[in-house]
């Protein structure tokens, strides 16, 4: 599928300015007319365009600057250039806290699947460190962007910044190959580290101690999903209480979290699937903790009785983040039909209201289903849903079904501006106006239609816009056909006429409006007849065999109301 790719235009004033976001556009030539309409019109003293690409599989942007000028240069005194710049990062340690680990794993997402690798493996483990120092450039190149992403909100030039982030990484490295070299890491056997987590506990390095002898152990793993099975044995190891414990499986949970936040890990371990859809569904059961029926004896079988159990929250969030990402996202949930892509939306918004809580907000669920169903109300993908549909009312009713699947006011509202054409279209109109089906079919029909509008979520004005115009096509076609004059004039009594329309609406067969008014009219004239009442009751012993006035009232009451008729204009209508 295409990539979704946007160019960011940045200008800056004056010589110490920092970068200030100008403009986005779509396409890379009006991007870079832009910034040199803004260097030639002295609207800035420096400006470039940045193409940014989204990467589906990992949920993320890539960033890569292709245009860049300025009138002047930076200058720095010569002692301010040799004077450390004051980074997110200060010290090694700094480099494996939380946000440094999820910085690496966006810049180097490709590197560590290639490698099958995580971010905590890569930093624990001097061979590791070693393969991506040979690389080069792309060590170099996550570099250079952090310290791209750094310059923009500062005065000091990229040169300085790149030079002071070498420094760190360089002495980060250094303290992995000094402590690989006097066995920091102790190369422990499964079984033992148990009893090694409780032996680092109160340790001031004991997790970074930890997490390296957990990467030396996975080294001779060959897959993700092996990785993921010798983590789930060392689960078994956990002690049941006490500092040890904790320290054990916060160390777990860190790399299970890096490996499910992975694409290339989370492919492996779930399987292919034949549409993102079913993909997502998959991994929503993962989250709740349901364990899946064909992997009983898997790896993601025992990750998910752990999820169960609550024991793993950081993996667990690994997961939600993963799910949010991709209803975010511009990939089709199945891209053949959609239809289907809206029965799987629903039953995954069905099994996600389970898991709002802890791990998942509702304000973050509902943005999520707010984005992929302006995803789905996009032209193009309504206008091929709608190609399929045959007759307009056919058309009416895929889209309430989109409607009905959907969430978000605007999009609401942009499945409404669809409808209204169609309503109001000479092909609509003549169908129902005209034709070889019943009149009694046709209205019912076009009430049903109203009944799925009025239930509707459409905003209020384009709702009573819609259902007004179904009933206006509904009045006409009665007129044309008369036919509650020809109820009128083709039964006997007032009560055979008032029973047979009071029939009709119970049934659904007038739309809300000027008709269902017209025949509750035609009804209460009937109740109004002398001898009404007396006649109805009369009907219904003929029926029962027991004349009862009481009853009778009680009936017909019940009726009236289906019909929208209150008990007191009925009874103020009714003739004895």
């Amino acid at each position: 599928m295409a990539q979704e790719i946007h160019y960011e235009i940045f200008r800056r004033h004056g010589a110490k300015g920092g970068w200030l976001l100008h403009d986005v556009v779509v396409a890379r030539d009006a991007a870079v007319r832009l910034a040199e309409y803004l260097m030639e019109n002295d609207k800035a003293t420096g400006v470039k365009v940045v193409k940014e690409t989204y990467n589906p599989d990992s949920g993320q942007y890539l960033s890569l600057k292709i245009f860049e000028d300025g009138h002047n240069k930076l200058k720095m005194e010569a002692a301010a250039e040799d004077a450390p710049y004051a980074l997110p990062c200060f010290t090694p340690e700094d480099l494996y806290s939380c946000h440094a680990r999820a910085t690496m794993a966006r810049l180097l997402h490709d590197y560590l699947a290639r490698h099958t690798l995580t971010v905590t493996e890569l930093i624990h483990r001097a061979d590791a460190l070693e393969t991506l120092e040979a690389t080069g450039t792309i060590y170099q190149h996550a570099i250079q962007k952090i310290a791209i992403a750094q310059a923009s909100s500062t005065t000091t030039p990229v040169q300085q910044i790149i030079k002071s982030l070498n420094a760190l990484a360089t002495r980060a490295v250094h303290r992995v190959y000094r402590d690989e070299r006097r066995g920091a890491f102790p190369a422990v056997e499964a079984g033992g580290f148990g009893a090694l987590a409780g032996t680092l506990t109160g340790v001031s390095d004991g997790a970074y101690r930890l997490h390296g002898a957990l990467a030396r152990h996975l080294s001779c793993a060959g897959s993700w999903k092996e990785k993921l099975r010798m983590l789930l044995l060392v689960m078994r190891e956990l002690p049941e209480a006490g500092a040890g414990r904790t320290l054990l499986l916060g160390a777990l949970d860190q790399l299970i979290a890096e490996m499910l936040g992975s694409a290339a890990a989370l492919h492996e371990l779930m399987g292919e699937t034949e549409t993102l859809g079913e993909a997502l569904l998959a991994l929503v059961e993962l989250f709740l903790g349901q364990s899946p029926v064909d992997h009983t004896d898997s790896p993601l079988s025992a990750l998910t009785r752990h999820f169960g159990a609550d024991l793993l929250p950081d993996a667990r969030t690994a997961i939600a983040n993963r799910i949010t990402a991709e209803l975010r996202s511009v990939r089709r949930l199945c891209p053949t039909s959609l239809r289907d892509e809206l029965k799987l939306l629903r039953r995954i918004a069905n099994r996600l209201v389970l898991a709002e809580g802890r791990y998942l907000s509702h304000d973050d669920i509902v943005a999520a289903f707010t984005l992929r169903s302006r995803r789905i109300v996009a032209h193009e993908s309504v206008a091929a849903h709608l190609a399929e549909a045959r007759a307009p009312e056919e058309k009416l009713e895929r889209l309430l079904l989109i409607e009905e699947n959907i969430i978000g006011a605007e999009n609401k509202r942009e499945i409404a501006a669809f409808m209204l054409p169609i309503v109001t279209g000479a092909a609509f109109e003549s169908r129902f106006l005209s034709g070889d089906v019943a009149i009694g079919d046709r209205l019912k029909r076009l009430s049903e239609l109203q009944s799925r509008i009025r239930r509707s979520a459409f905003p209020e004005p384009q709702r009573d816009e819609l259902a007004g115009h179904l009933d206006r096509i509904a009045c006409e076609a009665e007129r044309r056909a008369q036919l509650l004059r020809s109820l009128e004039e083709g039964y006997p009594g007032p009560v055979e006429r008032a029973t047979a329309i009071l029939a009709l609406c119970a049934a659904g067969t007038f739309t809300e409006g000027r008709l269902s008014d017209k025949a509750r009219a035609t009804v209460l004239a009937q109740l109004g007849q002398p001898g009404f009442f007396t006649g109805y009751v009369s009907r219904l012993a003929q029926a029962s065999g027991q004349p009862n006035a009481e009853a009778a009232m009680t009936t017909l009451m019940q009726t009236l109301a289906q019909a929208g008729i209150t008990a007191e204009t009925g009874l103020k209508s009714i003739a004895a």
